[in-house]
Formats: structure tokens, C-alpha cells, sequence
């Protein structure tokens, strides 16, 4: 069971959360809350879940064993999700309006069913009523400094709290299926993940290797204590800072160079490039460019290995130019790939083709459970670190959200190997 947050909603800061702090009022809320209201209650009542209302009337089509939600502020709860969506619905679970002893499976509900639950009819009228993503969040050169700077930037600090000796913020690689008890070392399946990789990648001695996306070095530093030599890009001032100073803990300064530049503007030949979860923040209009970055410096007979989370090919084209809760609170400007589109965009714009993949999806969910968990227990820690009770639940909300989506097998994370076509 997920870890329940302890950290209730009780004054919300309205300089802060301004959008948080008060339901909406205006007249797209007040028009659309009621028929918000409708359809969550007749789509809740097809599904395998039980909704307490603020009244104390229970609905849904789950048994006593279903997963609880619990509606402490109706009204709220409708005004926010007949404005907004499903962003409403995150903004509705950051107020309070709604809570959930184990948040995760209440989400896994939802995404599990994310296809249908709104009406045929209604989700033709999808594009006049979602959001559409504001241009100041594209990943331009100009604009993607500031979009990585408003997650990877927040604190090294609070990432110490939950992720594990490594500071890995990917998905594990486990030994084998089990839980977050079954006492596998989240360490070691990290460091499980990052070899692999560096295999797929044919990274040893005297490898010049690219990584875009550094995270906070480990992937460096162990591709270093092979023998290679190591060019890391980052756009993240907090990230850089770190790695730096882990890599040179690590004894392994000489061999690794971490920049502070756009993966566009990288130069130089390589013989292994190396992404972990990078390709989800380029946003889709620039998966041409960052795969042509790649074949422009891979050296000849260089291999890629990049490691990507994905989701069905439909949902892809059918979201593409969506915003969403996700979108506003956690990444702002990225966009989550399919493997058929990895696929289509390198052969219509590369020479590199796909080789192999693995799928990995159940191993990012056990990972974000070892997450949550973490950062459950640390909540103390969270506001010492001025981290107020409504980003809690934010940061809960995302992980559980995020881990519901792989339960779901809505969304997958694969290790996928490129080379060049066969004569080039």
C-alpha cells in the first residue's frame, strides 16, 4: 500500500498557489461543474472503485475491496475538474478536495480505463475544450533552459530525500519480478540498469562516449571506471553542480567533462551515445532534431543505447498537443514518445535504425513505490527544506500518478539500441 501523506492541506499560500488556493468561480466553472459532476459520477459507477461523497453517500461500481476515494469538498472537486480536466482533478488532489488512503491504486483505476472514460460522443469536442500547451514552454534553444530549470532545479537537497545512494532519477533495472520488500537494494538495480547500457552502448576501454542528460553523474562515473572518456550535457546549474562533485569524488574527474549546453550544440565524434529519460523532455516537434544530433556525431560503427519511457502509439497522436497536469506542475515542455514513433522518426530523418528493446515498465513502477516511500518518510525533512504542505502532495501525487500509469501498462519504459543502417 502506498505510503498515506501525512502532510494535510491546511492554509494554502495564495501568492504561492494562486490557482490553488481557491476553486474557480468563473463561468466556464460554474457552467461545466455540474456536467463534470455528471460524468465523473456515471464513469466512477462503471468502474472498479468506491467514491465517498462529502454527504457520506458511497458510489462506484467497486466491492468492499476496491480502492477508497474519499470527496471531502464536492463543489470544489467539480468546479476544478468542469474548468480544468484532468488538471482539475491534480489541483482538486493539491487543495484537498479529495484524498485517497492509497492513492496510487486509485489512479491506476483511472488510467487503466483512460480511453474511455469519457463518452465517444463527447471526446470529439476533445480539441475545443482541453488546453493546448503555451508556446513559452516549447523546447526552443531559448526556451529549454527554463523548463529544465523548473524541475531539476528545485533542490539538490530535496532529490537526496528520496532517491538512493546513487541519485539516479530513472527507472531501476530489478533482478528479477517482486516488491519494494522483497529486499533487492534500489542501489544495485540502478547500477544494474546503468551497466546494461553501457554494454548495449559496447562502452569500455578507451570509449568516447556522449551522454545526454547527465542526471547527477553516476552513469559517467561508471562509464569512466571502464576506461572510457566522457562528455556529459546538462541544462540543469543544480545538476551540474553536483555531478561535478561527485565525479571528482569519485576519482574520476580526469575522464569526464559535464558541459552546461543545449544537446543541439554538442560537437565532437563519439563511439557510444548514451540518453537515460532524456527524450521526454525534447517535446515531440524536436525528436528530429535529436536524433539527427545523434547520427550527426556518432563516429563510424558507434552504437546508441538510450533509455526512453513510451506510451501506445493512439494515445501518442491523440495527446500530442495537450496540456496536462504534468505538463504545469512537474515537466514543463515535455512529451512522452512511442516506440513507433522513435522508430519512424530515425528512418525518415537518420541513418540509425532500432536493433533491440526492452521492456521495462514494471520495474519503473516498483521504482517510483521505492520513491513515494522515500519520500513519505522524509516529509519532516520536505518542509525543513521550505517545501510547503500543498507540494507535498503535489510531489505524492505525481509519483503515485506516474506509478499508476506503468501498473496500468498505459505507459512503458524501454532500453532501446541503435546503430547505423547496415553499410553506413
Amino acid at each position: 500500500m502506498t505510503t498515506t501523506l501525512t502532510r494535510h492541506v491546511s492554509t494554502i499560500d495564495r501568492d504561492v498557489w494562486p490557482g490553488i488556493a481557491c476553486a474557480p468561480a468563473g463561468v466556464k466553472a460554474t457552467v461545466a461543474g455540474p456536467i463534470a459532476d455528471a460524468l465523473f459520477r456515471r464513469a466512477v459507477n462503471r468502474l472498479p472503485i468506491r467514491v465517498l461523497l462529502q454527504d457520506g453517500t458511497l458510489i462506484g461500481g467497486g466491492t468492499a475491496e476496491s480502492p477508497l476515494m474519499t470527496i471531502r469538498r464536492s463543489a470544489d472537486f467539480a468546479a476544478r475538474v468542469g474548468d480544468s480536466g484532468l488538471i482539475g482533478f491534480g489541483e482538486a488532489y493539491m487543495a484537498g478536495d479529495w484524498d485517497a488512503e492509497d492513492l496510487t491504486a486509485v489512479l491506476e483505476v483511472f488510467a487503466t480505463r483512460m480511453a474511455t472514460l469519457i463518452p465517444t460522443s463527447l471526446q470529439r469536442l476533445r480539441g475545443l475544450y482541453v488546453a493546448k500547451p503555451p508556446r513559452t514552454e516549447r523546447n526552443t534553444t531559448k526556451n529549454t533552459r527554463s523548463n529544465i530549470s523548473r524541475h531539476y532545479d528545485l533542490s539538490n537537497d530535496l532529490f537526496e530525500l528520496f532517491l538512493d545512494d546513487t541519485m539516479t532519477y530513472s527507472s531501476a533495472l530489478f533482478a528479477s519480478t517482486g516488491t519494494v520488500d522483497d529486499g533487492e537494494s534500489l542501489a544495485d538495480a540502478q547500477r544494474r540498469k546503468i551497466d546494461r547500457l553501457l554494454d548495449k552502448a559496447g562502452v569500455g576501454e578507451g570509449t568516447r562516449v556522449l551522454e545526454i542528460g547527465t542526471g547527477w553523474g553516476e552513469l559517467a562515473i561508471r562509464a569512466a571506471r571502464r576506461g572510457a572518456t566522457v562528455r556529459s550535457v546538462t541544462l540543469s546549474t543544480e545538476q551540474k553542480d553536483l555531478a561535478d562533485k561527485r565525479i571528482a569524488a569519485a576519482g574520476c574527474a580526469e575522464r569526464v567533462q559535464v558541459d552546461l549546453l543545449d544537446y543541439r550544440l554538442v560537437d565532437g565524434e563519439y563511439d557510444a551515445v548514451v540518453s537515460v529519460e532524456m527524450i521526454e523532455a525534447v517535446g515531440h516537434q524536436y525528436w528530429g532534431t535529436y536524433f539527427r544530433t545523434i547520427d550527426r556525431v556518432l563516429a563510424p560503427g558507434g552504437r546508441v543505447a538510450i533509455q526512453a519511457i513510451t506510451m501506445p502509439h493512439d494515445r501518442m497522436l491523440a495527446t500530442r498537443n495537450t496540456y496536462t497536469w504534468v505538463h504545469k506542475y512537474i515537466f514543463p515542455g515535455g512529451f512522452l514518445p512511442s516506440i513507433r514513433a522513435i522508430e519512424e522518426v530515425t528512418e525518415q530523418h537518420t541513418s540509425l535504425r532500432v536493433r533491440e528493446r526492452l521492456s521495462m515498465g514494471d520495474h519503473y513502477a516498483r521504482t517510483l513505490r521505492h520513491w513515494d516511500r522515500a519520500f513519505g518518510r522524509k516529509s519532516e525533512h520536505v518542509a525543513e527544506l521550505g517545501f510547503d504542505s500543498v507540494f507535498a502532495r503535489m510531489w505524492h501525487f505525481y509519483l503515485c500518478y506516474s506509478e499508476a500509469g506503468f501498473r496500468s501498462g498505459y505507459l512503458d519504459v524501454q532500453q532501446v539500441v541503435l546503430d547505423r543502417r547496415r553499410g553506413e
